[in-house]
């Protein structure tokens, strides 16, 4: 699953130009809050704490390793035609972050 945030292509332009490797650390500092808030207590769906577990990152990237973490997060059908919603617990990690993200790339302009 790819993450983006719409809305500050032209700051993200703007910070590559100045500096590529400022631009890098600032997302990988952004997936290490997603990921670190995944961790915490609601940030992910707790049944038998796997897909929580499941969380990793690697480099700007973050993501969910267990086969059920998609029906977890946008909902399901059930066999006897039922509906379980979703919980858009990843969305609302990603939600969160966005002024974050907008405020470190700001921050690394200002420098």
């Amino acid at each position: 699953m790819r993450i983006t945030f719409n809305g500050i292509e032209r700051l993200e332009e703007k910070l590559i130009q100045k500096s590529r490797a400022d631009f890098d650390a600032v997302g990988k500092k952004n997936a290490r809050d997603i990921y670190a808030r995944s961790q915490r207590s609601g940030g992910t769906p707790v049944d038998s704490a796997q897909l929580r577990l499941s969380a990793q990152y690697r480099g700007d990237e973050v993501g969910y390793g267990v086969h059920y973490a998609p029906h977890v997060e946008y909902g399901h059908r059930l066999i006897n035609g039922g509906y379980v919603p979703g919980q858009y617990f990843l969305k609302r990690n990603v939600d969160t972050q966005r002024p974050i993200y907008k405020q470190d790339l700001l921050e690394k302009l200002r420098e």
